[in-house]
């Protein structure tokens, strides 16, 4: 297929052009007084949110060079909210400034490569700023003040404060939805482990790409599965009950991985594979961890177990498993409770008697995990409109907040920005010709979130800015009531972690735009796009495009 090309100015001009209309959609959400944005949703009810990569994801332009340029600055919303789970607006305002700034200065001669390393210095000192400004979160009230401030409700943070000093830090906090009005939390038994599931193919939730699947099957293997007869027996046991499969094992390839994927697509057997977390003999515990939580046993060759044998009462079963791309959390699990406390102590007389510091920190970690249990956060609303953003908004506050417990937090407003740009600016008294010009614009781009904040509560942008100038330490705009106050002493603060991430990223895009000298684009008609699966039918056979190919021929579970 042809393909467009376009150079220089030109280029660059198309790549600003989607990222206006981006940043244009996102911009006005930003503060207190920030506006919604309503997504309009392929099926179902549209959804009304703030969200600043929520918003970014559904845009799609038509013209190449301007769907380039808009791709380019939702991957700063996305990188932030993976990151710090918050600050993707304040990301997308930092970006457009930057490069706003940027191309004047390249239209007028200065020389791209060299205002990138400006533009990496002024951030550098920029963040040194913001970590210098950071105050560690000590309080119960500060962990609700902040997330207070990401949800814009103080029964919101007061709830997650409370779920926080239940679980502990570095507990788990879900969210699910609930048939009442209002918030309530339980305190369950769950664990939580780093890793997702294998193929994106097993999700049951496009939107939030996350497979959800209740009072499921669980089982666990030591070894690699990559022939379908091995498992054959135990999925028939499973489907018969009429119930899901989770399947942790080593690893799942080849014609058993591609099995499970046609079957959950068909609708046949829902089914979810993950690797199993950890490594060599730390992984063994781990899945015996889970095994005792969930009342399983590991199914391995070393105790006499193989999975062609596999029995149903050898599964573990769980209230709820949730499964994102990186994270499996377990709640509510089958195990009995005894057998849990016995684990627990075996784990810290495993404590005492180890010597080596690194041992001790990863038991640490799995005692954590085993005895913390998850705080379940339910949540309800008149609509299954509000109910959705209600809840986005609670997840975002949760991300925020464990971000100002793991890095502390810095005032609100746009503020810590602001404070920060005297340090961008000496940094640049330093450097010489176009390296100085990065580094000045960086300086200039960070008074965009406080401008931005200040225009969408009604007030001017540039006025804003001088005034809080001029005033010292924490004291900035209050957008929400117009005066000028210490926001650290008002609750009004964001997390370190946050406010960097959205810089570092920011910056990181803004660099790629100024350096682009020419974008290479395919013709792309929105009405002819094809959105998800199709399946091709073949005689009396079928299979999704889009699979690779060892999937399309593949046994059906009967």
């Amino acid at each position: 297929m042809a393909k467009l090309i376009a150079f220089d100015e030109e280029a660059r001009r198309g790549l600003e052009a989607g990222m206006n209309k981006l940043a244009d959609a996102v911009r006005v959400t930003l503060g207190p007084k920030g506006r919604n944005v309503v997504l309009e949703k392929k099926w179902g009810a549209p959804t009304i949110t703030n969200d600043g990569v929520s918003i970014a994801k559904e845009i799609e332009l038509e013209d190449p060079y301007e769907r380039i340029g808009a791709e380019l600055v939702k991957e700063v919303a996305k990188k932030t909210d993976d990151v710090a789970g918050d600050g993707t607006t304040t990301a997308t305002v930092l970006a457009w400034t930057m490069v706003r700034e940027g191309l004047r200065n390249v239209a007028a001669g200065a020389n791209p490569m060299t205002l990138k390393k400006g533009i990496e210095a002024g951030v550098a000192a920029a963040v040194a700023s913001i970590k210098a400004l950071a105050k560690e979160v000590d309080s119960k009230e500060q962990i609700a003040q902040v997330a207070s401030i990401s949800a814009a409700d103080t029964e919101i943070g007061g709830m997650i404060s409370e779920a926080i000093d239940k679980v502990g830090k570095d507990g788990v906090i879900t969210v699910e939805e609930s048939q009442t009005f209002g918030m309530e939390m339980d305190l369950v038994e769950g664990m939580r482990f780093d890793k997702g599931y294998i193929s994106p193919y097993f999700v049951t939730d496009a939107d939030r790409m996350e497979a959800l699947l209740d009072d499921p099957y669980i089982l666990l293997t030591s070894s690699k599965i990559s022939n379908v007869r091995d498992m054959l027996p135990v999925l028939e046991k499973v489907m018969q009950s009429g119930k899901a499969l989770v399947i942790v094992a080593e690893d799942i390839e080849g014609e058993a991985l591609a099995t499970l994927v046609v079957n959950k697509i068909r609708g046949t057997f829902k089914s979810v594979a993950v690797k199993a977390p950890g490594f060599g003999d730390r992984r063994k515990a781990m899945l015996q961890d889970l095994a005792i939580l969930t009342g399983g046993q590991v199914i391995s060759e070393e105790v006499g177990l193989k999975l062609e044998n596999a029995t149903l009462d050898l599964l573990g079963r769980a209230k709820r498993i949730v499964i994102t791309k990186d994270e499996t959390t377990i709640i509510e699990g089958a195990g009995a409770e005894a057998d849990i406390k016995g684990r627990i102590n075996q784990i810290k007389t495993e404590i005492d008697n180890t010597d080596s510091d690194y041992d001790r920190e990863k038991l640490q970690e799995r005692l954590a995990k085993l005895s913390g249990g998850v705080a379940v956060l339910k949540v309800g609303a008149a609509t299954e409109v509000e109910l959705k953003e209600k809840k986005h908004r609670i997840e975002d506050a949760v991300s925020t907040t464990k971000a100002a417990i793991e890095e502390g937090v810095v005032p609100g407003g746009g503020v810590a920005l602001l404070r920060a740009q005297s340090a961008v600016l000496e940094a640049a008294d330093k450097l010489t010709g176009d390296e100085a010009t990065g580094a000045r614009m960086v300086a200039r781009s960070l008074e965009g979130p406080i401008k931005q904040i200040a225009e969408n509560a009604g007030l001017e942008g540039g006025v804003v800015v001088e005034k809080v100038k001029n005033l010292t330490g924490t004291q900035g705009l209050n957008a929400a009531t117009g005066e000028y106050e210490d926001l650290v002493k008002l609750g009004v603060i964001d997390a370190a972690k946050v406010t960097r991430s959205a810089l570092q990223n920011a910056a990181s895009i803004a660099a790629l735009f100024l350096t682009t000298e020419a974008v290479i684009a395919r013709h792309h008609r929105l009405g002819h796009r094809r959105s998800g699966l199709e399946t091709v039918r073949c005689g009396g056979c079928s299979f999704p495009v889009g699979l690779p190919p060892q999937v399309r021929r593949v046994p059906r579970v009967a």
